[in-house]
């Protein structure tokens, strides 16, 4: 049997289920089937590394290379075996420079991150110059005849410049990924002999291998989709170094075949990612957060984190998404990333169904975490809500300002013990204002994001020696914090200076 008619039989089973027909029909030169020569770059250097390649792919994979394929997930070995036609060098990106482009919906966002995670892995550059890009892929999508046309269009428009780097050492290789790689696979690759590789939604793991095969100056495609693909060890990194959010995915595909849509085509059935794998991502992007705070001056380390009761039941009933110990296990993972960071939060007193046991555990945890701001307020029905409908709004009146007015005065109580750690200390401020309560006192805020109160006088601006100022609104302060409120700092103003001089020190 000739070794790509074994390759087509063995499909079904094994790692060549990750090898999609369009691989196989642009090698027919290697096929008696078909007789046909490869497309590729007619060049004598390139027909060379093609001829070496050519006779690899010949000698075809093993039947103990099949065997091996067959066995369950949990027997296969952590690291996979290269293809046979191809070594490790070849797999590796060799510091080649990938331009990343995308199209379409947030999960194309999310895929273009998948994708780049795994390049980066395997040895590509990221960057951001589309004329120094050794592989251009683009991210596309499917949703309407529109986002295609984009596509052919964007095609057309590197046409030339793929041209102008064949005459170059290191030709220009262009893939088209995700939806419309998909649903127009063939088209795709007949239409526009430029494209160098295909890969459908679920074959981003796919990626350094259709590289290595295109390389060799033929098309390489895997449009194959899978029923358990969910990249769920596949920690997506973020595209965008000055992303403010990020996308996380806890699903892929679609079953709900609605009539106009053609989602479950092309990016297959529905499937979840596991639990586990979501939370660490979601642990992840966190801790950057958390870790730029703690690095940047410039960043008040300050963080607002509602928590609305300290009953699990209750939080279950608002349906919060967390329980008490989780938030806990939060503010101790938060204090540890930032030493010395203020917690701000939310409370409701006399939720509905609140018993007095769930009151009191509200109470403890304001205790156990000394918060140093909070906004407290009795619970107030609001129509349309899924509580209006579903739930008694049982708590009665001045049961809810009872329990209100102890939550208010145990906060004070903490943040007051909270704040005394400030006394004594030196601390950075930004200057806000006048004081609400003397024109004679200014008003600003430490890296807590907490009032501070300090007389205006005239005072040592420190990058200019000897000058002397009034601080003004948007000029960093010094000020020594000598008494403090449960809200409220106060101090004596020592000088002028600015975020890169000065920080705040105890």
């Amino acid at each position: 049997m000739h070794p790509l008619q074994c390759v087509l039989q063995a499909q079904r089973r094994g790692p060549w289920a990750s090898v999609s027909w369009l691989l196989l029909r642009t090698c027919r030169a290697q096929s008696s089937v078909h007789g046909t020569t490869c497309p590729g770059p007619e060049r004598q250097q390139e027909n060379g590394v093609r001829k070496d390649f050519s006779s690899r792919l010949a000698a075809g994979p093993t039947f103990q290379h099949f065997l091996r394929s067959a066995l369950d997930p949990q027997e296969k070995p952590d690291v996979e075996d290269p293809p046979p036609y191809l070594t490790v060098d070849e797999l590796s990106g060799r510091q080649r420079k990938v331009y990343l482009e995308t199209y379409g919906c947030q999960m194309n966002v999310n895929d273009t991150e998948i994708a780049w995670s795994v390049l980066q892995k395997s040895g590509y550059l990221r960057t951001r110059n589309l004329q120094e890009a050794d592989v251009i892929l683009l991210v596309t999508c499917s949703i309407r005849e529109k986002a295609e046309q984009t596509i052919w269009n964007r095609l057309h428009q590197l046409k030339a410049l793929k041209t102008k780097r064949l005459r170059s050492q290191v030709p220009l290789r262009i893939g088209i990924l995700g939806c419309m790689a998909e649903r127009l696979k063939e088209e795709i690759l007949n239409r526009e002999k430029m494209v160098d590789i295909l890969a459908g939604p679920d074959a981003y793991r796919d990626l350094p291998r259709l590289l290595a095969v295109a390389e060799s100056g033929q098309q390489a495609a895997n449009v194959l989709l899978s029923l358990d693909e969910t990249y769920a060890d596949v920690m997506p990194v973020q595209t965008s170094p000055s992303a403010t959010s990020a996308f996380v995915s806890i699903m892929r595909g679609c079953d709900n075949m609605c009539s106009y849509c053609i989602v479950p085509f092309t990016r297959g059935r529905e499937r979840s990612r596991p639990v586990a794998s979501i939370l660490e991502e979601v642990r992840k992007l966190s801790e950057q957060v958390l870790q730029l705070i703690h690095e940047r001056d410039n960043i008040c380390k300050q963080i607002h984190l509602p928590a609305q009761s300290g009953s699990s039941r209750v939080l279950e009933a608002m349906r919060r998404g967390y329980s008490r110990e989780a938030y806990v296990e939060l503010v101790h993972h938060i204090r540890e990333s930032i030493p010395g960071v203020s917690l701000s939060s939310d409370f409701i007193a006399g939720f509905c169904g609140e018993t007095e046991e769930d009151h009191l555990q509200t109470v403890s945890l304001l205790r156990e975490v000394q918060y140093n701001m909070g906004f407290l307020f009795a619970y107030s029905m609001r129509q349309k809500t899924r509580a209006y409908h579903r739930l008694k709004d049982d708590v009665p009146e001045e049961v809810k300002l009872r329990r209100l007015e102890e939550l208010i005065t145990v906060f004070r109580e903490e943040a007051t013990k909270a704040n005394m750690a400030s006394v004594g200390c030196t601390q950075l401020v930004l200057v806000e204002g006048v004081s609400k309560r003397s024109a004679t006192d200014l008003c600003g805020r430490n890296d807590g994001n907490l009032k501070v109160i300090f007389p205006n006088v005239e005072i040592e601006d420190v990058s200019n020696s000897g000058v002397r100022v009034r601080a003004q609104p948007g000029d960093y302060v010094l000020v020594k914090i000598t008494s403090t409120s449960s809200q409220t700092l106060k101090g004596h103003v020592l000088c002028r200076t600015t975020l890169k001089d000065s920080s705040a020190y105890c």
